[in-house]
Order: structure tokens, then C-alpha cells, then sequence
């Protein structure tokens, strides 16, 4: 899959095979996620995932530390996603979601 604009912190891997697309009434940065379209992404660096519009289910992957974890974003909710961590999101409900994926603020 591919993204009309990615930041140097997104890799996207292939899961649909549609392009992502950002429409027109959102500003640049921002993506769409089409209802029942799933979507893998794995930071290259660390990263804040940012729920715009809609709700997102995501799925972290397990880790060492911890296990797997299943999450529920709505507009305004920000994720944390560590350097080289893999989430799986896909839009709650029938309606779609737009997010945003930013470097994270260096600490």
C-alpha cells in the first residue's frame, strides 16, 4: 500500500492494496481510512498516531514486554507508537476515519 504523503516516520506495508488517499477537506498530513479497510504500520522512529475524525480500532503487536493490545481511538485521541512497533488499525463503525502520523516530540 502507498500513501499519498508519508513522513519520514511511516512505513506502510501491505495489507489492501488501494492507495490511501487524503481528501480534499483535510488538510496535508492527514490520511483517510475507508470503512473495512484494515491498514498495517510500523514506526520507523518514534511516532504519535492522531485521531481526527471517525473512531479507530488498533491492534498493537506483542512485544517482549508486553502483550498484545486492542484499542479504541475517538477524534481528538493520540497513540504513542515506539521505533520499529507495528499497530494494525482499521475504522470503528461504517463511517471511515481520518488520522494524522508525526514524528514524536523529541524528549
Amino acid at each position: 500500500m502507498s500513501a499519498t504523503y508519508a513522513p519520514s516516520s511511516l512505513q506502510t506495508l501491505p495489507q489492501s492494496g488501494r492507495a490511501v488517499e487524503v481528501p480534499p477537506a483535510v488538510r496535508r498530513g492527514a490520511w483517510r481510512l475507508d470503512a473495512g479497510v484494515a491498514m498495517s504500520l510500523r514506526a520507523s522512529s518514534a511516532s504519535v498516531l492522531r485521531i481526527r475524525q471517525g473512531r479507530v480500532w488498533v491492534t498493537r503487536d506483542a512485544t517482549a514486554r508486553s502483550g498484545s493490545e486492542d484499542l479504541v481511538l475517538a477524534p481528538g485521541d493520540a497513540l504513542s507508537v515506539a521505533a520499529g512497533e507495528r499497530i494494525v488499525m482499521e475504522p470503528w463503525d461504517g463511517h471511515g476515519a481520518t488520522y494524522s502520523w508525526d514524528a514524536a516530540p523529541a524528549a
